[in-house]
Formats: structure tokens, C-alpha cells, sequence
């Protein structure tokens, strides 16, 4: 009786949840029909009217416009701050606070925060820690031996890897919040359908090997980036003089085939160089097996536009895929050179 309707479950569905619980060192997850169902199912979830949430100030902008045009309307508090800084977190807790919700590495700038550390600071206000694990991929980080409470993912992005399916997860070792979850996936219909599962458990079977490709060639990538004369900075979390390589060393296992630079020039010369490349398809998303670039401010973060989470204009975000390193590092060349 407990496969009677698709939406209450079905077998695809249940062994997803034990994978990816599994992958993730948690004793549960819900899989949901998007990344954004996953987001929004734990703050309904878990809080309600007056509660405040301390959130990284370098977000997703889709997570931004959930946030401040969606949930702040139901009563949720939102205070958005340095995660990298460990005591402006502990000065913003409030007695209302409940949930700190982390990006680590963070969409689009690359910051990484000390999981472990904040997992204490909001334990011992009473709050519980989310972490958005989307960049990083339980292959290279698992937050929840780190202490946090719920870890997130748009399952669309690394752990899917083939840019064929939409979707969305959350692990947690949170019994009664676990619980929670699975009632609200049922209840406000946040449940993907068998074969966006199915897809889901394909891409896990070639999770390691792609996230060893996608940082090898990233690491390449960004070490010719941050030789390059055009370009003025590289944020990459694998770089040396990344200000939180460190953290990243010790949490991570590798650094992700995510990297973001400013070039030399203004937005339209940004815009020059993305419309230029040739295997990098100028494209959102992230994480398949397939090159993209694009310009965040326009693109992905233009929920921020004129917030105090504003992109540079001149900002350009690569996800780096699968192709041979010499390939994509000669598209960006070229693409640079012109």
C-alpha cells in the first residue's frame, strides 16, 4: 500500500533518498522535483512567522528572490552576512534566530566558510546550520560530519551531470525535521516522477569520476586564467592565494569545476569574451559533463540587481566540464585575445 499514488512515493524515488543519504554521511533525504523545492521545503519546514535567518551574502539568486520576494511576505527575517567572517556571524545572532543557511563554495564569488566553525556558533545560539552543497557535490565535501544539520542540493547540477534532469535534494540526521520533510514533499507536491530519479541514480554512478575531471581541468584552467594579461582577477578556491584556500583544504577533497573571473576591461568587454568562445556554450546552469559560461549579473543574479548582493558586471562565471583541458584552455584564448 505504500506505492499507491506517485506523489506519496515510489520505489525510483525511496532508493534515490537511501543513495544520496548515504553519499552525504546522513541518515536521511528527500529528493525533491527541484533545487528550489528543496530550499524553500526546509525553511517551511522547520520555521515560521518571526523567525530570522542569518544567510550568506553571496547567494544564488534564485535562493535571493525565495528569500526576500517570497517568504519575507509569510514573517521570516532574513539577515544576509560575511560567512568568511566569524564574528560578524556570532554579532548578527539574535534570540529569534533559528536557521543559519550557508553556500560553501558560494554561487558566484567562489567564498568558501568554515563549515565546522559556524555549525558551533549557531548550535550554540540554538540554531540549526543548512548548507547549500550544490558547487561542491558529496564527493568533495560532506557537510554533515562538519555539523551541519541539513545539506541542500539542486541534484540538476553535479550529482544529475548531464544537464537532462531538474531536481533537488536535502540530507539530514534530523529524525522529526526528516519527517517534516517528507510530509511537506507530499503535501505541497515537491516530488519529482520516477524518471527524474532514475536519471538522478545514473549520474551518481559516475559522480567520482567526473568530479576528479571537472577539478583537474578546473585547477588547469585557473592557473592559465591567473597567468593571463586580460585577466585581472581569478576566484577559484584551488588557487594558493585564494583568502580561504586554507578552509578549503581542510573540507574539501578536491576544489570543484566552478570558477568565476573579472577580466581586464569593462561589461562589454565581458560580454566580447563569453559571446566569443567556441566549446564553452554560454548557457546557466552548472555541472554537466559539457562546458558553460556566462555572465552572472545579467544572467543568474539578476534577482540581486541593486541589492546589497549586487555582481560585478564584469564578472564571468565558468563551469568547467569534461573536454580535454588544452581544448578549453585554447578556447579561452582565443576568446581573450579578441
Amino acid at each position: 500500500l505504500s506505492y499507491i499514488y506517485t506523489r506519496y512515493g515510489n520505489p525510483t524515488l525511496a532508493i534515490a533518498e537511501e543513495k544520496l543519504a548515504a553519499l552525504e554521511g546522513g541518515e536521511a533525504a528527500v529528493v525533491t522535483a527541484s533545487g528550489m523545492a528543496a530550499i524553500s521545503s526546509v525553511l517551511l519546514g522547520q520555521l515560521g512567522a518571526g523567525d530570522e535567518i542569518i544567510a550568506t551574502r553571496q547567494l544564488y539568486g534564485g535562493t535571493y528572490r525565495l528569500f526576500v520576494r517570497v517568504l519575507s511576505d509569510y514573517g521570516l527575517h532574513f539577515d544576509f552576512v560575511e560567512m568568511s567572517d566569524l564574528d560578524r556571524v556570532r554579532a548578527a545572532i539574535k534570540p529569534n534566530t533559528r536557521l543559519v543557511w550557508l553556500e560553501t563554495p558560494t554561487n558566484p564569488l567562489l567564498k568558501i566558510a568554515n563549515i565546522a566553525a559556524l555549525a558551533k556558533i549557531a548550535h550554540a545560539a540554538g540554531a540549526q546550520l543548512a548548507v547549500d552543497n550544490t558547487f561542491a557535490s558529496p564527493y568533495l565535501q560532506q557537510p554533515i560530519g562538519l555539523g551541519a544539520d541539513f545539506v541542500i542540493h539542486s541534484t540538476t547540477k553535479y550529482i544529475g551531470g548531464h544537464s537532462d534532469v531538474v531536481g533537488g535534494a536535502i540530507v539530514t540526521n534530523d529524525t522529526a525535521a526528516y519527517e517534516r520533510l517528507k510530509f511537506l514533499q507530499n503535501a505541497i507536491g515537491a516530488v519529482p516522477g520516477p524518471l527524474d530519479c532514475f536519471l538522478t541514480l545514473r549520474g551518481l554512478k559516475t559522480l567520482p569520476l567526473r568530479m576528479e575531471r571537472h577539478s583537474a581541468n578546473a585547477q588547469r584552467v585557473a592557473e592559465f586564467l591567473a597567468d593571463h594579461p586580460g585577466v585581472k582577477q581569478v576566484l577559484y578556491p584551488g588557487l594558493s592565494d585564494h583568502p580561504q584556500h586554507h578552509i578549503a583544504q581542510m573540507q574539501m577533497r578536491l576544489y570543484g569545476g566552478m570558477i568565476s573571473f573579472l577580466p581586464v576591461g569593462d561589461a562589454a568587454t565581458a560580454k566580447r569574451i563569453v559571446e566569443r568562445t567556441r566549446i564553452f556554450a554560454l548557457a546557466e546552469s552548472l555541472g554537466g559533463v559539457e562546458s558553460l559560461i556566462e555572465l552572472p549579473a545579467p544572467m543568474t543574479h539578476a534577482s540581486v540587481t541593486g541589492s546589497p548582493l549586487q555582481v560585478d558586471p564584469t564578472l564571468i562565471r565558468l563551469s568547467v566540464g569534461l573536454e580535454h583541458v588544452d581544448d578549453l584552455i585554447a578556447d579561452l584564448q582565443q576568446a581573450l585575445v579578441a
